[in-house]
């Protein structure tokens, strides 16, 4: 019993030590680099938080993203049980015209691609994924708290119900290769028909069942998920994975892939499928222990993480 207890208070000894010097070890380079004074020091009581909405923990099941391919065809994406561990929060409303006019005034973003709206209160639109990025880094040192685009596992999360299914059931590996293509073909012509292009007030498409709100609506929504092909075998175990960063997943009525540097995905841009009316985004906070940290040091060096 007592090597028992010996060997057990031994081995969290091991674990809690090299903890514990690894958040010393951070804090006094911290401190010595001036990692955090930066962040600290650009806090603006005068810019308010987003209003959030809070996730929480739970499975969800959903399809992967990426363009699959199994025989040298295109295939549905598998579905992927996922787990949630712990809550994150969300922008409840995508970023609008005028919390990105603020950022532009300050000269930390650029004025993007000019768009017809109902006003102020409607998304931004005509941004890209440098916009975006960079409206989220101004937001962070104008509140103190970290924020970043999500990642499409988190979006999904985020729109639950909301969240598409863009599986045909149609397996072009299998069936006839002219079946997956004519229902592909039906389906994004449908979607083209049914574009109502002008961006709409925040809150106009309602809200899903966490109290996110324009999910499904004609703005979509850039993610930090790099676009991928995936090849998959004749049992879908995952053969080969090509991922291209520099096309980054966005997400709404359904997924698309778009080039990091387009504003107007009408001009061009789209990696798969129809595109989509409108890109736009909303951030989510990012609250881990070390976010503060991690955020300074990828600003004091970047690429390094």
């Amino acid at each position: 019993m007592r090597d028992r207890r010996h060997k057990n208070s031994v081995s969290v000894f091991s674990v809690a030590v090299p903890a514990l010097l690894l958040v010393a070890i951070g804090g006094v380079l911290s401190a010595k680099v001036g990692l955090l004074d930066d962040l600290d020091a650009t806090v603006d009581t005068r810019i308010e938080a987003p209003v959030t909405v809070t996730i929480e923990p739970r499975r969800m099941e959903y399809r992967a993203e990426g363009h699959f391919i199994k025989n040298g065809f295109a295939v549905d994406a598998p579905l992927v049980d996922a787990t949630l561990a712990k809550p994150f929060r969300i922008m409840k409303y995508q970023v609008s015209r005028t919390d990105f006019q603020r950022c532009v005034e300050d000269g930390a973003c650029e004025k993007g691609e000019p768009a017809a709206s109902l006003g102020n209160d409607t998304p931004m639109t005509g941004v890209n994924y440098t916009d975006a990025s960079n409206y989220a880094a101004w937001l962070t040192e104008k509140t103190g708290q970290v924020w970043r685009l999500p990642t499409d596992r988190q979006w999904a999360f985020a729109a639950g119900r909301k969240f598409p299914d863009d599986a045909l059931g149609i397996d072009g590996s299998k069936d006839n290769p002219a079946l997956r293509w004519l229902a592909d073909y039906e389906r994004e012509s449908a979607r083209q028909k049914s574009k109502n292009p002008m961006p709409q007030p925040s809150g106009t498409f309602g809200e899903n069942e966490f109290g996110v709100a324009d999910l499904d609506g004609n703005v979509w929504e850039w993610t930090q998920t790099c676009h991928r092909r995936v090849t998959i075998g004749v049992d879908g175990e995952v053969l080969k994975i090509s991922q291209a960063c520099g096309i980054y997943v966005v997400d709404g009525k359904h997924r698309a892939s778009m080039s990091f540097f387009i504003r107007d995905p009408k001009s061009g841009g789209c990696a798969v499928g129809v595109p989509p009316d409108n890109l736009g985004f909303r951030l989510v906070r990012d609250d881990r222990w070390y976010a503060d940290m991690l955020y300074a040091f990828e600003r004091r060096f970047p690429g390094a993480v």
